[in-house]
């Protein structure tokens, strides 16, 4: 992925909490933004001028003190070389005060290792920065993210703390939708009709950081308020969809006009009359 608007946008929120320290990039990272744009978004002066690769530029505007990298391949002459589908060495754990992938773990097969070893990278006091894709990117990785893992897999729970996350179209650079963490049973479900990446940021609380109660909300509710669970249906299930069904042609010729219907319905949508989401600016979602 690289850095571009949405990435340097999150990184300018990201230094409001804390300077990035010793920092580590899951595989070297190329810079997206052009010299202009950068200058008018960091306050560069007129001395500043773009580099192949982003090390340059965390170094001297974000308060990096170092910025190391990590790939399974040396074509980019990235600083470490390790497959991250395998648990990282104990001479790269604990290392940085910023662990940063951008467009990375969607494709690397083994993503629970891959989270892992983010947080074995990472001291204790530190942070962690993903910027992912979310919808429609199928084919550009393996996977996908939903918002939600990133609320349970960095849970106070697991040993971290200040998660948050938000949603970004790749067709609007001006601003970013807050995620509400999912409670009560509710999922926040998010449909977009564009490309959309899921930005999140994590500290590390904990050393002992644990992965191991990870499980999506509703079901957790579900579980523990079972007498709570519903027998009814689900509302699609009876509804316009299975009358169609019955009438073949139509089906065929509505369903498209439908499904449609489905994405824009104002609880799914990406806007802000999601009830799970929280429409910002880009950059200062504070």
């Amino acid at each position: 992925m690289g850095i571009d608007i949405h990435v340097l946008n999150f990184l300018r929120y990201a230094n409001t909490k804390r300077p990035m320290g010793a920092t580590i990039t899951i595989g070297r990272q190329l810079l997206h933004v052009i010299e202009p744009k950068v200058k008018e978004l960091v306050g560069a002066g007129p001395g500043y001028a773009n580099q192949k690769f982003c090390e340059g530029l965390l170094l001297e505007y974000f308060g990096a003190t170092k910025v190391d990298s990590v790939d399974n391949s040396d074509y980019e002459q990235a600083t470490h070389i390790h497959d991250m589908n395998e648990p990282v060495p104990e001479a790269m754990r604990g290392g940085y005060d910023t662990v940063l992938d951008v467009g990375c773990l969607e494709h690397i097969f083994n993503a629970p290792q891959a989270f892992k070893n983010c947080s074995m990278l990472c001291m204790p006091g530190g942070q962690i920065i993903h910027i992912l894709p979310a919808n429609n990117f199928c084919g550009h990785g393996f996977w996908q993210f939903s918002p939600e893992l990133f609320f349970s897999l960095y849970s106070d729970a697991n040993g971290y703390r200040d998660t948050e996350v938000f949603l970004a179209s790749l067709s609007d650079l001006s601003r970013w939708f807050k995620v509400r963490r999912p409670d009560d049973g509710k999922r926040v479900n998010v449909t977009s009709t564009g490309e959309v990446y899921v930005l999140a940021r994590t500290t590390l609380h904990r050393a002992d950081f644990s992965h191991l109660r990870v499980q999506q909300s509703d079901y957790v509710y579900v579980w523990g308020n079972s007498g709570l669970q519903s027998t009814e249906p689900h509302p699609e299930a009876s509804g316009i969809k299975e009358r169609l069904k019955q009438i073949p042609f139509l089906y065929k010729v509505l369903s498209p006009a439908y499904h449609y219907y489905l994405r824009s319905r104002t609880e799914t949508g990406l806007n802000d009359r999601n009830p799970g989401l929280v429409a910002v600016s880009a950059g200062v979602p504070n």
